[in-house]
């Protein structure tokens, strides 16, 4: 780009700046040299094409022309343990020590779909989440916290829309108003079949539940996104930086033509789309990773999808740090790793952060490691200055080329997927590669290669295969009581004797008669969670309705 046009593109940029809220501080470094909110190319510099300036097509640099001048990203900590009651008060410890948002991690019968009472929940209740089994549990989790002041996001995919409903019900509870709502519910269920593995039915039943609720949101809470596509778990199960992009904005593009074949206008539904991505240890290819996603993904929608808006375009993402770069060695070491990868995530520009917790490779965190995760945000958001200046690394040699690189390598992923299809969709690509085991065998060699150069030392992991010796004494992890799902196994039964069961039993039955059609879910699951029927009990009646998923053996 010739320096003309970059001067245009500057002169651009002010105008939006100038016209911008921000944040009333000084920016200055520690020294107190004054800096700039963004720096730029002073001559020629062909790569402005790709990279081009903060709030502005391809948005490599950033959704806002301020970056975070305007707005600092929400610090949204992940958390949930035991029974409803405790999570409770540990999300009032967080958003009483500066926590933005919330973040609900559900226990594996819920993410299941399952009730605490089934058998087959036997020894998980509360152990890795927060039990939930009706919308009582729900008024519970937010029992003094008002849902119309505070965005929560909701990292639950298989039964998803009967918890967005219990979510809703719990605010009509409150008296907020539903169109009041603003948070995430990540529903993403190709990244089930892909990688996490926690999926209730077969992809087309799945994929009518989050075309309704698409519809529903999109019609009565325009501020709430019904999606969150989720690449974190593809990079926990063991894929690169670039497989992660591509097969997390694959499924994105899934879901727009999962949208578009509803008939919802795409200027309206795309800004409900959001993603969460991983932040690993490889600093610089992390914040490339995510510059390369933001002009993706705008240039897809706009060229291929029709998007003509900015909104359209942005893809707006939330970040959690590696938890699959936690060590049980030297557990203390695991602070520095969240640092920097929080620090990486930050300067990629993300909208929201994790940061997990010293301690969380052993066991759900302990309030002091809690603390310590949301003081590490803290300390790059207050102290660090990087909050001063949009995409302070726009321009290096290294990240411009790492992010091109990553840009291209996703791209000859997308032309895979979609041979693979029947019709050129991405949808129909996406389907067969599940089908075949495609993305699972992709990802199971990345992670076999990467466990192959750890056990020859090529890989280095401090406490681990180097630097070994230590003086770390054992660490006090919260221990989740058995008692919790004792009491939540009794609280069940009470409710199930005190509730209407003709209703429930009513609700249930025009639930399932409205899956047999073809309208919308949305509210007639509603109906069933205000008569308090379970989580189990609505995704039971749909398992007997549309069967469930079995993967098939692949060797």
């Amino acid at each position: 780009m010739d320096a003309e046009k970059i001067e245009a593109g500057r002169a651009r940029w002010q105008a939006r700046f100038d016209k911008a809220n921000k944040r009333d501080s000084e920016f200055r470094t520690l020294s107190g040299l004054d800096v700039e909110p963004v720096y730029g190319p002073e001559g020629d510099d062909p790569r402005m094409e790709r990279i081009g300036w903060p709030g502005e097509y391809p948005f490599t640099r950033g959704l806002h022309p301020t970056g975070y001048r305007g707005k600092a990203w929400t610090i949204r900590q992940f958390a949930g343990f035991g029974n409803a009651r405790q999570t409770n008060e540990r999300y009032k410890m967080i958003l009483g020590a500066g926590g933005g948002g919330l973040s609900v991690a559900f226990d594996m019968p819920t993410l299941m779909g399952r009730d605490s009472d089934d058998p087959r929940s036997l020894g998980e209740v509360g152990h890795c989440g927060v039990a939930i089994d009706s919308a009582l549990d729900m008024d519970l989790l937010f029992d003094g916290i008002p849902l119309g002041d505070t965005t929560t996001s909701m990292t639950i995919s298989g039964p998803a829309v009967p918890i967005f409903c219990m979510y809703v019900v719990a605010a009509e509870r409150q008296g907020v108003p539903v169109g009041k709502l603003n948070g995430t519910l990540q529903t993403d269920i190709f990244k089930e079949y892909i990688a996490q593995k926690e999926w209730l039915f077969t992809p087309e039943p799945h994929l009518r539940l989050i075309g309704d609720l698409m519809e529903f949101c999109a019609a009565e809470i325009p501020s709430y996104k019904p999606l969150s596509v989720s690449g974190y778990h593809i990079r926990e199960a063991g894929s690169t930086a670039a497989q992660e992009l591509a097969f997390t904005l694959a499924d994105g593009f899934g879901y727009v033509e999962l949208g578009l074949s509803r008939g919802l206008d795409i200027e309206v539904f795309a800004p409900g789309l959001s993603f969460f991505f991983d932040a690993h240890i490889d600093f610089f290819e992390e914040i490339a990773k995510f510059r390369a996603a933001r002009r993706i993904w705008a240039r897809w929608m706009r060229d291929v999808y029709g998007a003509k808006t900015d909104k359209a375009q942005w893809l707006r993402f939330h970040t959690q740090t590696a938890g699959v770069s936690l060590t049980g060695q030297q557990p203390y070491n695991n602070v520095v790793r969240t640092a920097v990868e929080a620090l990486a995530a930050v300067l990629g520009g993300t909208n929201s952060l994790h940061t997990n917790a010293l301690d969380e490779v052993l066991a759900l965190p302990s309030e002091k490691a809690a603390e310590i995760a949301l003081r590490t945000q803290q300390v790059i958001m207050e102290e660090t200055e990087v909050v001063n200046v949009a995409d302070p690394l726009g321009g290096s040699w290294y990240v411009e080329a790492l992010t091109d690189r990553i840009e291209a390598e996703a791209e000859a992923i997308f032309e895979r997927i979609r041979d693979m299809g029947s019709d050129g969709s991405m949808t129909s690509g996406i389907l067969r590669g599940i089908e075949d085991g495609w993305f699972m065998s992709e990802i199971a060699e990345a992670a076999f290669d990467y466990q192959r150069k750890l056990e020859k030392g090529e890989k280095r992991i401090v406490g681990v295969n180097c630097h070994t010796a230590s003086i770390d004494e054992p660490l006090e992890i919260l221990r989740v009581s058995h008692e919790v799902e004792r009491e939540q196994n009794r609280v069940i039964a009470e409710r199930r004797a005190g509730r209407d069961q003709a209703a429930v039993d009513a609700a249930l039955a025009t639930m399932v008669q409205v899956a047999r059609g073809e309208g919308n879910m949305i509210p007639s699951m509603l109906d069933a969670v205000r008569v308090e029927a379970t989580l189990g009990e609505i995704c039971d009646a749909l398992r007997d309705e549309w069967g469930v998923y079995t993967e098939p053996a692949r060797f």
